[in-house]
């Protein structure tokens, strides 16, 4: 495509409601929004371990008519990654408008409680998350960017929109994690289990394998 038929062809994109969900998923997780033009457009950059190829195969299927490219692969800090970016984008503002402070720095959005879905956790799931123990069975997202005040307003959109209890649980003395309570564990895999199955690498952070009919 020359300049003229990528710009026509961006005027068309729209988000659709599984995108937006994925978007919203990924911010909350590693995903980041970068702007190239001071804030009129941002692209969406995603990268992962090539241990989750997989995933971010998955996710640049979901997004593909957002990319011209297709995976890329780099090595840093003598680790390899896999990763796609974007075009820039009009659609992706409002997003970065509610993810990012002044100073660049990711919150919590104060709308979480209205834009979280069974999707979108699943995704910061894939990104953040982890089973604590097969004995203890219960998960933990590592939120380790975000603040206490943050962590709380997820705390009370997951309770009051899913019923999901969780607590903080501080790691290394200073990041907060949120921690699915055990009697929240079955809820919680209930909501997400069906998008984590489909991507073998993220089996293993699940007690249950496959979701419940």
């Amino acid at each position: 495509m020359n300049t003229k038929e990528i710009r026509d062809y961006k005027a068309n994109l729209k988000l659709s409601e599984t995108q937006k969900s994925i978007l919203f998923g990924t911010l909350l997780g590693d995903g980041h929004l970068e702007t190239q033009d001071n804030g009129k457009t941002y692209r969406l950059k995603i990268e992962h371990s090539t241990k989750q190829n997989d995933y971010t195969d998955w996710l640049h299927n979901q997004l593909k008519e957002w990319i011209r490219g297709g995976v890329y692969k780099k090595n840093k800090k003598n680790r390899e990654y896999v990763g796609f970016t974007t075009y820039s984008h009009k659609e992706f503002r409002a997003y970065a408008e509610l993810f990012y402070d002044n100073f660049g720095k990711k919150r919590i959005p104060k709308i979480f409680r209205e834009l979280i879905d069974p999707l979108s956790l699943a995704i910061w799931f894939m990104d953040d998350g982890s089973l604590k123990s097969l004995r203890h069975r219960t998960y933990i997202i590592h939120s380790l960017g975000f603040q206490r005040k943050d962590l709380e307003l997820v705390q009370d959109s997951l309770l009051k929109k899913f019923n999901i209890e969780s607590s903080l649980h501080k790691q290394k003395g200073k990041y907060l994690r949120i921690y699915i309570l055990s009697k929240s564990a079955e809820m919680f895999e209930n909501l997400i289990m069906k998008y984590v199955s489909i991507i073998p690498s993220m089996k293993h952070k699940m007690v249950n394998k496959m979701p419940k009919k």
